[in-house]
């Protein structure tokens, strides 16, 4: 289980005490949860206005920063065109795994310097994960065409002889060239009718060079064949070619251009491995701030929500429960009966399932009578 439950509930006469209760209810006796103390610093409160205002905007920078946790994880897997392992094992946060970062969280006292206000340091973030945001797109951008143009290219040198390049399938030596008067050209032939082909193509046109066919090349279904004949008789040949199902390419042999496919091909595909490493690395390193930050936006929610629900002076107790999936509906329950004194407006909604409360579009959301946030740290839809 990759999911989480953020959750605080107010200090009884200490916070270990709050702590101690909770572990009983939902471990002693029946292994519900998986639980640790998560910490959180003593940050400045300001006035109850600022908490109210703040509550607000913290629910949309979460969204936001989870947003850009997602499409940093996501393109790190479309840039690694690689199995789950291999992208899970580039996704950390601060050199560890995300359960392991989340389940021991520290506050970076660096980063987010708790002296500041809370509207700072959600300012601090905000301004941090636009940037990684902005960045993102340039950066995938810029990686995306250069992969675009060369799988374009690729596409051109694959596929079927009716369509493919055949920059190279031919040599200069399979061609007459610089005749005034000869011309050499491509047929697609399939291979069910080659028999066909050798018996009927000096008939195709009158003037068409005896013994002049060669096979230069074969895929699954057809084969390419050169032909030569008279330059006045390329009309009559083609449309005769095209009524026995031979078909002929539109093709001039030009060295110059069929180099310049073949150095862009090499210079995508250079450009492409240059830049393949220090993207990965980008992303690891900005997978890592992005999800640091959105964890401690996790903290600064729980910090203001707590203050806003169970007043002054700060006393609450924040933990993190790592629900056993088979007994999640059970934990909800157990949780419920803990903590229903503090809010018996939550009566109505544990059981909203049961009665619809007109004006109350409480299934839309989750309230429980202690503060609750889901953190869940598995961000990838592997297809």
């Amino acid at each position: 289980m990759t999911e989480f439950w953020l959750i605080s509930a107010p200090g009884e006469k200490t916070c270990q005490q709050t702590w101690d209760k909770m572990m009983t209810a939902t471990t002693r006796t029946n292994n519900l949860s998986t639980n640790n103390k998560f910490n959180i610093p003593d940050l400045k409160v300001g006035t109850l206005d600022v908490l109210v205002g703040l509550s607000d905007e913290l629910a949309k920078l979460d969204s936001f920063v989870e947003s850009v946790v997602k499409k940093v994880a996501q393109y790190m897997a479309d840039v690694l065109e690689d199995s789950r392992d291999k992208v899970q094992e580039n996704l950390l946060a601060n050199g560890v795994d995300l359960v392991t970062y989340v389940t021991r969280f520290q506050w970076d006292m660096a980063k987010y310097p708790i002296k500041q206000s809370l509207k700072n340091i959600s300012e601090i973030v905000s301004k941090q994960v636009s940037q990684i945001d902005n960045d993102l797109k340039l950066r995938a951008s810029a990686y995306n065409n250069l992969k675009g143009n060369l799988q374009n290219l690729e596409r051109k040198n694959a596929g079927s002889l009716l369509t493919r390049s055949l920059a190279d399938i031919v040599k200069r030596d399979d061609f007459v060239l610089d005749s005034e008067y000869l011309i050499t050209m491509l047929v697609v032939v399939p291979k069910v009718n080659y028999g066909d082909w050798q018996r009927t193509y000096e008939t195709l046109a009158e003037m068409v060079v005896p013994r002049s066919t060669n096979l230069l090349f074969e895929d699954h279904d057809s084969g390419l064949f050169t032909v030569t004949l008279f330059r006045k008789a390329i009309d009559d040949f083609r449309h005769k070619a095209r009524e026995n199902k031979f078909v002929v390419r539109d093709f001039q042999y030009n060295e110059e251009e069929m180099k310049a496919d073949k150095e862009e091909m090499t210079r995508l595909s250079t450009d492409k491995k240059k830049q393949f490493g220090p993207l990965v690395r980008w992303l690891k390193v900005n997978f890592s701030e992005a999800f640091i930050a959105w964890i401690h936006i996790k903290a600064l929610r729980v910090f203001v929500e707590s203050v806003l629900r169970y007043g002054l002076p700060v006393n609450f107790q924040a933990m993190l429960l790592q629900p056993n999936k088979k007994n999640m509906k059970k934990l909800r329950e157990v949780l419920y009966d803990l903590y229903k004194h503090l809010d018996s407006s939550a009566a109505a909604i544990i059981d909203q399932s049961a009665m619809d409360i007109p004006g109350l579009n409480l299934s839309q959301q989750e309230y429980y009578p202690y503060v609750y946030y889901k953190i869940d740290c598995n961000l990838l839809d592997f297809k």
